[in-house]
């Protein structure tokens, strides 16, 4: 460098290559966030390599849920092969919309096929390979590695999903009364409706049950029972209206006759002696819903249910206030079937919401019909305490 026209020679010290060395490798380690340092890629969702499929190399984490057998189909049984896997972000997914279809090379079928390990089902695995097109569905191709998820295999559903994601909720903080009403109206009534022809598919999906995906949990009874076996038949089950769809005379109109946030499936017999009553306490057993009561003008479900029942009265209250060409809805503090768009005991449903507080099936529940179906939540499964905020 040169000082006033006079060159100075100045000699620069260099660190030590070791050392040097050192410093970063601690650097990395105790400040991986620092931009240039790097840290080991995480493994992609199933959702993040649905919407990568450009032909890249990628890892993939996610349940094993089926083997794909076509562009829309995947079976969960009687595995024909060990060349293809399906894999999901939540082991109780159904919908092949939301699965990864994963081609299982030869050297790997031994080990990664399902008909030769029919036990991966459920399985929480690794898959390193090219993310593009399998059975004309996105998928993992010429994969490279298969392992474990993080060295284990979950087999157990996530027991407390995500619930008021993001500012779903805005504009709540602080309110109570009719002031939390109109803004839980407003929130939740941007939702996409589906027909009543779907809500049989919806069903399947929502209310399955968790120990095993062949079955649907039924409403009042607690019974596991196979999807298969929805219909009319004396032993099937079929879909219950929670709020009557004569208390406001909806029927099955597409809106408040098929908003999954008060669809249940049940079994027919059990359907028919709830029929239109409203809930109250007290009355004889229910012979095929064990823990459940009913009499002349009331029904009790079995105390698991008590709290999922009432919140789904609050969750029609709120959502239905005489827009979108339907009634207005509104949970009252008197029983008596009728057409009008009341429906009670209230202050029962208060008592039954802080009883049996959210399981983990409800709130499941809750997240599918977010993520999958309607786009829009019961706000009482993620805040059971707003019910008494409001009517209280």
């Amino acid at each position: 460098m040169t000082i006033l026209g006079d060159p100075v020679h100045v000699r620069r010290r260099r660190m030590p290559l070791a050392p040097l060395l050192l410093a970063l490798a601690l650097l990395a380690v105790l400040l991986p966030g620092l931009p240039g340092v790097a840290s080991a890629a995480e493994p992609l969702t199933v959702a993040q390599a649905l919407g990568r499929q450009d032909g890249g190399a990628g890892t993939v984490r996610g349940y094993v849920v089926g083997q794909p057998t076509g562009s829309s189909t995947v079976v969960t049984s009687g595995f024909p092969d060990d060349y293809a896997l399906a894999l999901a972000d939540s082991p109780t997914t159904t919908s092949t919309a939301q699965m990864l279809y994963v081609q299982v090379p030869s050297q790997f079928r031994a080990d990664w096929g399902l008909r030769s390990n029919p036990d991966l089902l459920g399985d929480r695995v690794d898959v390193s390979g090219t993310l593009t097109a399998y059975f004309s569905h996105p998928g993992l191709k010429s994969a490279t590695a298969f392992a474990p998820a993080g060295g284990s295999t979950p087999t157990d559903p996530p027991t407390d999903p995500p619930t008021d994601p993001g500012d779903y909720y805005a504009g709540t903080e602080g309110l109570t009364g009719a002031a939390l009403e109109a803004a839980l109206h407003d929130i939740i009534s941007e939702q996409t409706r589906i027909s009543y022809d779907r809500v049989w598919d919806a069903l399947k999906d929502t209310d399955e049950d968790p120990s095993n995906p062949s079955n649907v949990i039924l409403l009042y009874s607690g019974a596991s029972q196979a999807k298969s076996t929805n219909g009319g038949g004396v032993d099937d089950w079929n879909r219950e209206h929670v709020w009557a769809k004569s208390h406001g005379d909806f029927g099955e109109a597409t809106g408040p006759g098929t908003d999954m946030h008060h669809l249940r499936p049940t079994d027919v017999t059990v359907n028919s002696t709830r029929g239109n009553k409203d809930f109250d306490e007290g009355g004889s057993p229910v012979s095929q819903a064990p823990g459940s009561l009913t009499d002349a003008d009331s029904f009790e479900p079995r105390d698991a249910d008590k709290g999922d029942v009432a919140r789904m009265i609050l969750y029609m209250s709120v959502r239905y206030e005489g827009g979108d060409g339907f009634p207005d809805l509104e949970a009252d503090d008197a029983v008596g079937a009728s057409s009008a768009p009341r429906h009670g005991r209230l202050s029962v449903l208060l008592e039954w919401n802080a009883q049996d507080p959210p399981s983990a099936f409800e709130r499941t529940r809750n997240e599918k019909i977010f993520r999958t179906w309607q786009g829009n939540r019961n706000p009482f499964i993620d805040h059971p305490e707003w019910a008494e905020a409001i009517w209280g």
